[in-house]
């Protein structure tokens, strides 16, 4: 009698443990990526390879390792030079077997100093490079970048003709630009992480979350339960709600703001709030066209008037640098005989929607020296609207 009713019990408590897993693997949403629970792209792309365009587009290089494929600067003799308004201050960049370097020489030959830092880290991809350096644990900008259709000029923000390798970065800063980088807790510091926690570029459990349950789940019979029984342990954004997607996006396209959680610990799906604070939007004054796109596109009719959202008219799992094709998203909703100009130009107009309707202008937040110039990129803004200047082009 004893004997059942110990094997009685021991049935019983394996169903309580049963159930009550089953009930929190239907509840599981996957954490921010640690280095612990992340499975990195290759993972991802094994089964989901329709989406392995995603390994070309801005976001996944938004920060990678140096490479002479990667940076963009060139290290051939008589272009690996950056003079300064300082005639006793010039920049060399050099690539070595161990690595690519820049390097600040001082002073008139033969009486010269110099201070080398090596490229660790290159950030950016479209408009231009900056590099950043290890100094132990603690991460640095380098004093000289790349910008397309001029190479290497002084990093953003840096007085021309002095040397500076003490820029540290912040932890809301590399929050944009890699998957993990985990910030050691310093008070007298800002720029500590742990190198081992390193995760560079945008990847794909930024979105969707840490994968290691779901890859899991995936690669054992559970993989036919359906996820209305058993959690798939991934996060898919399609299903989110206007908010919560804009709210995944405005961590890195709605401003700087200032961190209430530590870095890296918003989860898409999440309200951004309880993670930054961001200052209210209005309409005074014109955000600048870098790093604001959503402060910018809510001013827009076409935002207000809809439900649109930014995966309205960006696919992130592809490179996007047609403007013609990303026109063809406004005839979605808009026809080319609505514009204004067609009774003068007919189909012409046909392609053109962004370049008149989403300019390019500069940024004023971006702004670097070279050849005595102050050089802004342009940056194309997201208020859509009629802007005069563009009509007549």
């Amino acid at each position: 009698m004893k004997h059942r009713c110990r094997s009685a019990a021991v049935v019983s408590l394996i169903l309580v443990a049963v159930c009550a897993a089953v009930v929190f693997a239907r509840r599981y949403r996957p954490p921010p990526v640690r280095a612990s629970n992340a499975v990195g792209d290759a993972t991802c792309l094994s089964c989901h390879r329709e989406k392995a365009s995603f390994e070309e587009t801005a976001h996944r290089l938004t920060s990678q390792l140096p490479s002479r494929a990667a940076i963009e600067g060139s290290f051939s003799a008589g272009e690996n030079v950056l003079q300064t308004a300082n005639p006793q201050l010039h920049y060399r960049m050099d690539s070595m077997a161990r690595g690519y370097y820049e390097t600040a020489v001082s002073g008139r030959a033969p009486d010269t100093t110099s201070q080398t830092a090596r490229i660790d880290i290159v950030t950016g991809v479209r408009k231009g490079q900056s590099y950043l350096y290890w100094q132990g644990d603690q991460l640095y900008q380098l004093p000289v970048s790349s910008w397309r259709g001029i190479g290497w000029i002084n990093s953003p923000g840096y007085r021309d003709g002095v040397a500076n390798f003490d820029r540290p970065i912040a932890p809301r800063c590399v929050e944009c630009h890699a998957t993990r980088l985990e910030p050691v807790a310093d008070a007298r510091r800002t720029n500590r992480y742990r190198l081992t926690s390193t995760m560079l570029g945008i990847g794909c459990e930024t979105c969707h979350g840490a994968g290691r349950m779901h890859a899991a789940r995936e690669r054992s019979p559970l993989r036919v339960v359906p996820t209305a029984v058993l959690s798939s342990a991934i996060i898919n954004p399609a299903r989110f709600s206007r908010g919560q997607r804009l709210d995944a996006c405005a961590l890195c396209h709605a401003g700087l703001g200032t961190l209430k959680t530590p870095a890296f610990s918003f989860l898409p799906g999440q309200r951004l709030e309880q993670h930054l604070d961001l200052p209210m939007p209005t309409f005074g004054g014109t955000p600048d066209v870098h790093g604001n796109q959503l402060e910018l596109l809510i001013r827009s009719r076409c935002f207000q008037k809809s439900q649109m959202t930014c995966a309205t008219c960006h696919n992130v799992h592809e490179t996007q640098r047609d403007v013609a094709s990303l026109s063809g998203r406004c005839l979605s909703c808009h026809t080319v005989q609505s514009c204004g100009l067609y009774p003068e130009r007919g189909n012409a107009l046909v392609g053109r929607c962004v370049d008149c309707h989403m300019p390019l202008e500069p940024s004023n937040v971006i702004i670097s020296s070279h050849n005595g110039q102050r050089e802004q990129p342009l940056v194309r803004t997201h208020w859509i609207r009629v802007y005069p200047r563009t009509i007549g082009r």
